[in-house]
């Protein structure tokens, strides 16, 4: 009996496949196509800081995700791959070690830059989207646990480009890591290493989008053409009359003092630009008086110890402050230090020295640097020493950033 022949198949030779193009060339290290590796900008730092990354599986697949450019510059650092870690022996090690800290924006985060630089510390990030993040952090109980760190980008994520973050203050895994690690050891320039690779890989991943005919990528660049989103939060703008701009001065010692003590706020103030309500306060220190706090804050050391206590000003704060109030602050230190004191403002809560920094798109500094940038004058202090001139500068930039001339 003959056996049939499928109506699809040939009796007499195999059919002729069309030879599809060949595959990529694969970079053995960073994983690239060997036409855009950025092997060549790598350079390896050793650190004090150990750092653990914390990657979801479908950012594993992203080809230009940066958790890799972390692994190959930073020997130390460790990359697990994952939803739950509650198996991984490497990990929950980290999390009992007593030292760990996650960089995360959570409502109870401190702001990287009141850590003491030099402090051993284990770094965990969490690597993926806001959505992926969010999904590990609650996958892993023990993540929510730990002390979170966030920090006030210097500027807009270079990622933008070819990967739009959902907000100003979305950075790279790696961008992240080079703020971090720039602080806490004490050396933000060595860390700008960090960043070669990454700028490589964006510019290359530009010029090959630009030069493809394919339709995805002319999709993704017509994608990436909208304007961007205006940094300034609308709430901003359409409750103007409740903004409460608010500045303090800290009495803070020297990192290497032997008798340090905690950084403690010792000169409060506030005003509503709107209505030009102010609030000022000189508080008595509870701990010594470190010996520049007079320089530096421009204030005698006469006044400060003869100022009033904390539980009085506390009372007289929280009768200024209204339900209503949208406070807005020179980056997050006076705020996170009032509230180590027992004094927590209310939300919602903006931090005007990103949003200077996402107009401008640089780093701003301090409030009197970032006026000339924004061609304003130095305006009248609204009170005593160098808090009553950064208050004013404060009111001032606020006012620019809502003013018309401003997109958005």
């Amino acid at each position: 009996m003959t056996e049939s022949v499928p109506p699809f198949a040939s009796s007499t030779r195999p059919p002729v496949v069309p030879a599809g193009p060949a595959p990529r060339a694969l970079c053995e290290r960073c994983r690239r196509p060997t036409s855009v590796c950025y092997c060549a900008h790598i350079t390896q730092l050793e650190t004090r800081t150990r750092v653990i990354v914390l990657q979801h599986p479908r950012e594993r697949d992203v080809g230009i995700g940066t958790a890799r450019i972390a692994r190959l510059c930073l020997p130390g650092a460790v990359l697990r791959v994952g939803i739950d870690f509650s198996d991984d022996q490497v990990v929950q090690a980290a999390l009992a070690s007593g030292e760990s800290h996650v960089i995360y924006p959570g409502p109870a985060a401190r702001d990287v830059e009141s850590v003491p630089p030099g402090q051993p510390m284990t770094l965990i990030l969490v690597d993926g989207t806001w959505g992926q993040a969010h999904r590990l952090l609650k996958a892993n109980p023990a993540l929510t646990r730990l002390p979170q760190l966030r920090f006030t980008p210097p500027k807009e994520s270079a990622y933008n480009p070819i990967r739009r973050e959902p907000a100003f203050h979305c950075m790279a895994t790696i961008e992240a890591l080079a703020h971090v690690l720039g602080h806490l050891e004490g050396d933000r320039e060595r860390f700008q290493a960090l960043l070669r690779p990454f700028h490589a890989m964006v510019e290359m991943q530009i010029r090959y989008a630009q030069s493809s005919s394919g339709s995805r990528h002319r999709l993704h660049s017509r994608r990436n053409s909208r304007p961007a989103r205006s940094p300034i939060p609308t709430v901003l703008r359409e409750r103007r009359a409740d903004i409460l701009c608010v500045h303090g001065e800290a009495n803070t010692w020297p990192r290497h003092a032997p008798t340090r003590h905690p950084a403690e706020i010792v000169h409060w103030l506030a005003r509503r630009p709107s209505s030009g309500e102010a609030f000022e306060a000189v508080i008595a220190p509870r701990h010594s008086l470190a010996p520049t706090t007079p320089f530096h804050i421009r204030l005698d050391s006469g006044a400060l110890l003869a100022g009033e206590s904390w539980e009085s000003f506390a009372a007289r704060w929280q009768a200024f402050l209204r339900p209503s109030d949208v406070i807005v602050s020179w980056g997050h230190f006076p705020v996170d230090t009032l509230a180590a004191g027992g004094v927590v403002l209310p939300r919602p809560r903006y931090d005007v020295r990103a949003l200077a920094g996402a107009v401008l798109k640089k780093r701003t500094g301090t409030v009197e640097d970032c006026l000339p940038h924004m061609q304003l004058p130095a305006p009248e202090p609204y009170g005593a020493g160098r808090g009553g001139v950064r208050l004013a500068g404060l009111c001032l930039v606020v006012e620019q950033l809502l003013s018309p001339s401003q997109p958005g």
